[in-house]
């Protein structure tokens, strides 16, 4: 793989979370596997990001801690309007400036003249996205897959990289698990029901970790917990990098019954990792991660969710890790983004020149 030339980025993260998050935040995840990857092959790297953030490029704190964890944030909005116009009033020092923020530096970026380019981590399906991203076609994105593009045809798109994940952080198992595992949030879309109902029909034991945000207490209390109480079901809660190694390398299977255009879905690449085939609904990247019947199964029921709880044993382990390290590696994701960074600095030294 050629070695692109060095280049000075700055990442932009969300505030929400730190990078890498405590708990749950895939977001600040991959953020933090970029950053630290272009850091490693020598590149000079300024992360913007919450002040509890650890990184090995050169930090600077647009708060003083993750806002989910700070019980004193009320309106993380005007958090991150100040991390825009601390970038902003930096972005001459950058090659490349790269945003993790959704859409809110446009109106100030559109009135700039500096590289710099959007990667959009989530769903974009929403009726109200539509007239922004008509109004703000110019602004250069890139999508984490090409399902998730659909929704938005009309946006500037300039590449899809898939996410990438160190190599040394997840190890191959070869030997299956005893259990099921979930491993994500609670909440209606995620359909952790579906696993439920397929762990108990299966007759196999199956681990929730899970995460339950403050607006789905209601939902998880209601429709979730009164289906807890059987002895096949263990709920963990919210658990962190460090414990996703043995969870989900020890796990049988991984099921993902997902009921919404999943934009990536990182799980499914964390599990691959290590050897542990995934059961998928065919929503959003599904199809675009998993390989029917080498890594993984794509169902369309239950029904057919447990016919592959079956077969699973068809899948070799081994190839899970195989396909992860040549398709869902860091340093590919990091090469990815490299030569479009290199592209965009080029165009705008092409523009300078042309105009002077």
């Amino acid at each position: 793989m050629d070695h692109p030339p060095d280049v000075k980025i700055a990442q932009v993260a969300p505030l929400h979370e730190s990078v890498p998050p405590k708990l749950y935040g895939g977001t600040e995840r991959v953020v933090s596997y970029l950053t630290e990857e272009l850091v490693r092959e020598g590149h000079d790297v300024t992360l913007f990001a919450s002040g509890d953030s650890v990184t090995a490029a050169r930090l600077v704190a647009a708060c003083e801690r993750s806002l989910r964890l700070d019980p004193r944030c009320i309106d993380p909005v005007a958090h991150h309007l100040l991390l825009v116009e601390q970038v902003l009033q930096r972005a001459h020092e950058f090659d490349v400036v790269h945003f993790h923020i959704d859409y809110l530096h446009f109106p100030m970026s559109r009135r700039q003249s500096y590289p710099h380019v959007t990667t959009l981590h989530g769903r974009l399906d929403l009726p109200d996205l539509l007239p922004m991203y008509d109004e703000y076609g110019d602004m250069p994105v890139v999508s984490i897959s090409y399902a998730q593009r659909e929704p938005l045809p009309m946006a500037n798109w300039r590449a899809t990289v898939y996410h990438g994940l160190p190599n040394e952080l997840y190890r191959l198992r070869t030997e299956a698990g005893k259990y099921l595992a979930f491993l994500g949030r609670i909440s209606p879309e995620k359909r952790v029901d579906r696993t439920i109902e397929i762990a108990r029909r299966a007759g196999i034991p199956l681990r929730i970790a899970a995460k339950i945000d403050a607006n789905d207490q209601d939902y998880y209390r209601s429709q979730i917990e009164p289906l807890l109480d059987h002895s096949l079901i263990e709920f963990v809660g919210e658990i962190g990098d460090g414990d996703k190694d043995e969870f989900l390398g020890n796990a049988y299977a991984l099921l993902f019954p997902i009921d919404w255009p999943e934009p990536f879905g990182l799980v499914m690449i964390e599990a691959m990792a290590c050897g542990t085939p995934v059961i998928a609904w065919p929503h959003g990247s599904v199809p675009e991660v998993i390989e029917e019947g080498r890594t993984g199964f794509i169902v369309e029921g239950i029904e057919s969710a447990i016919e592959a709880v079956r077969r699973v044993p068809q899948i070799r382990r081994a190839h899970c890790r195989e396909v992860f390290e040549e398709r869902f590696n860091a340093r590919r994701m990091a090469h990815d983004y490299l030569h479009l960074y290199q592209r965009l600095a080029h165009a705008r030294a092409a523009h300078r020149k042309a105009g002077s």
